[in-house]
């Protein structure tokens, strides 16, 4: 997988569909080394937020509930509502539902000022995917 994201993705805490299971939990070190950030208002970088969702993505593959073989079939939303800047922690809090033939991936992004982002994912299941 071709990422243009660098930071490698911590699970904190696995995916479940089960209504009942906490949230599943990762976390991704922005570091100011990340080539996204070059050029990318070179006096004041800010992380792009396709790069937001490309973390969310790669947490959510991360924390798949009990390992399910995934396949990204669509981007549903992304709302960006803070910046993302070198050297946070973008934490990402998962919750996963099944939806038809689909697992959903509803996902909020944030730092330490708060919330960065919502992103939802949908993914298709399994080798037909």
């Amino acid at each position: 997988m071709v990422s243009p994201v660098r930071g490698a993705v911590l699970v904190v805490r696995p995916g479940s569909t089960d209504p009942d299971a906490p949230q599943a939990r990762a976390e991704v070190r922005i570091d100011a080394s990340e080539p996204v950030f070059e050029g990318h208002y070179p006096e004041f970088p800010i992380f792009p937020g396709v790069c937001v969702v490309e973390c969310v993505h790669r947490s959510a593959l991360a924390t798949a509930p009990s390992g399910a073989d995934l396949t990204l079939a669509a981007l549903d939303s992304a709302r960006f509502v803070g910046a993302v800047f070198p050297g946070d922690v973008l934490g990402i809090d998962i919750t996963w539902k099944a939806v038809d033939d689909r697992l959903r991936c509803e996902a909020v992004a944030s730092t330490g000022r708060g919330t960065a982002a919502k992103v939802r994912l949908s993914y298709a299941v399994g080798a037909s995917a």
